[in-house]
């Protein structure tokens, strides 16, 4: 049975792990992985927009992994219309790029509950073997580390080096050029990284339950002391 110390690291890691599984679980299943401004060019060019027209023309977009949307300003009010990447616009993207992230992503899930596995047993048991115990953990939770940093790095790739948010947003635009003024990373995109401290911070928790505490020492009772006087009664 293992101590009191290293039964509350380990349910400290335990919880650190769930942490992680969630933050990847919300960041896959969200669409604010990129939130933009989009310019309908066509429809300023028909009119002659001044400058200071030009915000009459300014819509805005935001999707992530599975699906987003976006709100297109042409002269003609407000046309909201939802983004869906997966059966056909993952096609015009960078389709295996895209799809390495979320494979990246589920892997992280996956070694993220493995760790979360080695996490309950050494709180419950002491292992027999070194992979089971904080070696494992070190090593499940840095592949999950890496695997969530690939997956962010894979979709900065795509943002930064592919007009990732260009092809979105002109997808199906036969009529309309929609030119995007600036996109930035947004809060779906920030849980992923969230995730990748959280491991850190298991190896951190983990290393902490190595330190051995003193030990309270009991105090002996003193045994009574006999004196001449008393052994004359």
């Amino acid at each position: 049975m293992p101590s009191l110390w290293k039964r509350i690291t380990f349910s400290v890691a335990s919880v650190l792990c769930i942490a992680s599984v969630a933050l990847l679980v919300v960041a896959l299943a969200t669409e604010k992985w990129v939130t933009g401004r989009i310019l309908c060019k066509t429809g300023a060019e028909i009119v002659n927009a001044s400058h200071p027209e030009m915000d009459q023309f300014i819509g805005d977009i935001y999707y992530g992994l599975f699906q987003g949307g976006k709100t297109k300003k042409c002269g003609l009010g407000n046309r909201r219309s939802k983004i869906y990447i997966f059966p056909n616009l993952v096609k015009t993207l960078n389709g295996g790029l895209h799809m390495m992230v979320i494979l990246f992503l589920l892997v992280a899930v996956g070694f993220a509950l493995v760790s979360l596995s080695f996490c309950i047993y050494n709180a419950r048991k002491v292992p027999y073997q070194s992979i089971k115990g904080h070696k494992g953990l070190y090593l499940w939770n840095f592949i999950a580390a890496f695997f969530a940093s690939l997956a962010d790095l894979c979709f900065l790739a795509a943002v930064r080096h592919h007009s990732l948010t260009e092809r979105v947003a002109n997808y199906k635009e036969n009529l309309f050029v929609l030119v995007v003024l600036g996109d930035s990373l947004d809060w779906s995109f920030w849980l992923g990284v969230g995730s990748i401290g959280t491991h850190f911070a298991v190896c951190g928790v983990v290393a902490m339950s190595r330190i051995k505490l003193p030990k309270p020492e009991m105090k002996k009772p003193e045994e009574p002391t006999v004196s001449s006087v008393d052994l004359l009664y």
